[in-house]
Formats: structure tokens, sequence, C-alpha cells
């Protein structure tokens, strides 16, 4: 247990044992699941932890209960990394009354069954809940990331528990910068809800906030500005910074070297560069950085008939996060009968506002020096 104000302790838990969230993004500082406590006139526990962890989440709410029952269970977030220790906390606290939204009162009748969560407040946009010294907003947040979920603002401590928004990757003891793991969580799980956080960002303008209490990641004290600068850059997909991301694959090396010289040539014109094997790399890292930079190189052979699997599993992640707004240049190499590059090309046609270098780079089979003739000059013409 932590305290974070007066009224407000952390009971969250500590994740180091798992390897993939979500059976598929790379946590090498594990994970965190969030929930807090408001110690009030009445108190509310601020969502739940994952199943793995239920002991050891309760015995952080009895302790910071300290012998007091508690009168409400908030649920802003139904994914079971968050929900799946509601049945236990209901177990142990019966008279708990929950509040959730409609959509979220559905689910956990999904995960729990009809009877689950008798004592019920339906919360909807705007709807408040008194708790003495503070008053509980509840925001809608549909779509960020799932449909029931919504934000809630105490107006005592100006807090907002903003469910998985301003997450990341990574223990709340794991020491590292809050942008990258940050930016690599967003992109990954959220990012195909821009809209929907922008809605959400427009709605929080109006709340005087002077701390962010998300379900993943540090409690947000300070330099409120920039954590809602990034969330707006990002769910409006602009680029963060001016850099190249140079994505590839290769089998024989031939694609590796034209990548690779790719990346030299646009440091040697002053270019900030991310260079990815996407075989071998962390895949939504290589993502997040092709979000976070102004142009993108991409790099791949032709392989029965089409991309090579792991550009095209790439594409697929950017096309399904509506990737836009970026300068795009290709690299393709075939023995016999290229069609890489255009296929590429294909995969990106659904994408807005991007601007292609027009000429792509054609090996076929192996580097000649007209292929590193060409390479400098989209190299001349990424670097403006």
């Amino acid at each position: 247990m932590k305290t974070i104000t007066e009224r407000i302790r952390y009971v969250g838990v500590n994740d180091h044992a798992l390897d993939l969230f979500e059976g598929q993004y790379i946590v090498p500082n594990g994970m965190c699941y969030n929930s807090y406590v408001i110690l009030d006139e009445k108190t509310a526990v601020m969502d739940t932890a994952d199943a793995h962890f239920t002991d050891e989440w309760l015995a952080n709410v009895a302790e910071a209960l300290d012998g007091r029952a508690p009168d409400y269970l908030i649920v802003q977030h139904m994914e079971p990394d968050h929900s799946a220790s509601i049945a236990a906390f209901l177990a142990k606290y019966p008279d708990a009354a929950v509040v959730a939204t409609a959509r979220a009162f559905s689910m956990i009748e999904n995960f729990f069954g009809k009877d689950a969560a008798p004592n019920r407040v339906t919360a909807a946009e705007g709807s408040t809940l008194e708790l003495g010294r503070g008053t509980l907003t509840f925001v809608t947040a549909p779509m960020v990331h799932w449909p029931e979920v919504m934000v809630t603002y105490d107006s005592c401590d100006r807090a907002l528990f903003s469910a998985d928004g301003f997450g990341k990757f990574g223990a709340m003891d794991a020491d590292e910068p809050w942008d990258d793991e940050a930016r690599r969580y967003y992109i990954g799980i959220v990012g195909k809800y821009g809209v929907q956080v922008q809605a959400l960002l427009k709605k929080a303008a109006k709340l005087d906030i002077a701390m962010i209490c998300p379900l993943h990641g540090p409690v947000l004290t300070e330099d409120l500005g920039r954590y809602l600068e990034k969330y707006d850059i990002w769910s409006s997909y602009r680029p963060e910074e001016k850099g190249v991301t140079v994505a590839y694959t290769s089998v024989y090396g031939h694609t590796k070297e034209a990548a690779e010289l790719a990346a030299q040539l646009l440091r040697e014109r002053g270019c900030t560069v991310a260079l990815y094997d996407l075989a071998r790399a962390d895949m939504a890292q290589a993502v997040a950085d092709a979000f976070r930079y102004d142009r993108l190189v991409l790099a791949t052979t032709t392989y029965n008939g089409s991309m090579f699997p792991f550009m095209k599993e790439f594409l697929d992640h950017l096309t399904e996060r509506n990737f836009q707004k970026r300068t795009v240049a290709l690299i393709e190499n075939g023995s016999w009968a290229p069609t890489a590059a255009r296929l590429m090309r294909e995969a990106l046609a659904g994408c807005k506002e991007l601007t292609w270098v027009e000429t792509p780079v054609k090996i076929l089979s192996a580097m000649t020096d007209d292929n590193r003739a060409q390479l400098a000059a989209m190299a001349d013409a990424l670097c403006f």
C-alpha cells in the first residue's frame, strides 16, 4: 500500500512473472495492475486486479481500509487484468455497491454470471457519486479501448482515474522513462481508437486535473501538460519527432545490406534513424517508432509471390492502427518477378496523407553499384 494523498491509497500489484502482456507484447520490466482506495466519509475502491494476484490485492485493500467497510467498488474497465477479482471482492464485501456503466454490467454477467453484483449503481455520462468531502464524476470513454470504459474524476483531490489511458508497460518498480513504454503501450493497444481518445481529451480539458491515476504505470503528478500533449499527438496520428524508421526483412542478407546502407546514408545526412529487422525485433517497438517518426523506409523480398511474412504482419499492424501523415520509401528484392514494392504500396493504399518517394529501389538478388546510387538518391529525397 502507498499513500497518494490524504484520502487516496494505492493498492495495486506488480507482476514480474508475465512475459507477454495480452499474449503478444513483450514486457521485460513486468507489468502493474493499479487499483486505488478513496477514504472519505464513504469509501470507494477503484477497480480490482488480475486473477493471479487476487489474494495480494485483497490484502492491500484491507490494509488501506483499516477495518472500514467499502461502500463502493468502481469498475471502470472490464478487461480481466483489472476486473478478474470482482467476484472475490464481493464475496468478502457483499454489501458493497458496484458502480459501472450499463455495458460493463453486461460484461460482469458474462464473466461472473447473472447473479453477480446484485447491488448496482449504473453510471452514465456526467453522473456523480457523493463520497463526503469529494464528489466522483463519471465520464464515459467508449472504445478507449473497450466499449464499456469510463474514467472518474474526484473533485476533492482533483484526481482523474483514467482507466487504461496514460498507462504504460512496466511494473511500478521499473526504473525507466515514461515516454518509450507509454508510446509502445498506446500505439499497440489503443492506437486504433484515435478519434475516441480525442473525444475523451476534449472532455478532460474541461476538468481541473492535478494528478492522473492510470490502471497501468505511475501516478502522474507533475507536468501534466506534457502527457496530455503526447496523447493529443498520438491520437491525432501526427508525427511526434523528425526521423526515419527503417524496417526490413531479409532471407540471405542482401536486403539487410540494403537496409543497413540506407540507415547509414540517412544518418550521414543528419537524420535520426531507428533500424529494425522485423524477424527478430520487438514488433510492437517497430510499430511504435513508425508512428513516432515522420518518415518510413520499407525493405523486403518478394516471397511466394507476395511480401515476406514479417513485413506483411508489420504493415497489418500499421494499417489496423490508422497509419497516416508520413513519407514512405520502398526497397524491394527479388531474383525473378519482384512484386514486393507494388504489394507494400497496395497494402498502405488506404492510409491517409502519405507522401511517397516515387521510385522504389529494386534489387535483383544482390546489391549493385546502381542500387547503391539509388539508395543515396532515396536518402537525399528523405532528408529534406
